[in-house]
């Protein structure tokens, strides 16, 4: 419940996921109160990662359309096997 650590948070979040974006938004891009409206409704959590076990994830409940965009899109990211499986899942979908 601490503001300031939590628009730090978000802040770093951010910069990490808007990096690699040919025009990076930043938090300062968006009006102050629409900003401080939605730090108000994020709860922030520190959580001890004791295991991690993942679990592949490709849209599969969503319109093949959806699927192909971000399969296309991660691959002209640099993500081409992901992206790949991603186009690959479309197909099976449309089948």
């Amino acid at each position: 419940d601490d503001e300031r650590y939590l628009r730090g948070v978000v802040a770093r979040l951010t910069r990490t996921h808007e990096a690699g974006e040919a025009k990076p938004w930043k938090m300062s891009d968006a009006p102050a109160d629409y900003t401080d409206t939605l730090l108000k409704a994020i709860v922030g959590i520190e959580i001890e990662v004791t295991r991690l076990e993942g679990k592949r994830k490709l849209s599969q409940n969503k319109d093949v359309r959806d699927i192909e965009g971000a399969g296309r899109t991660l691959a002209e990211r640099g993500h081409v096997q992901l992206g790949e499986e991603m186009l690959q899942e479309a197909a099976r979908k449309q089948q």
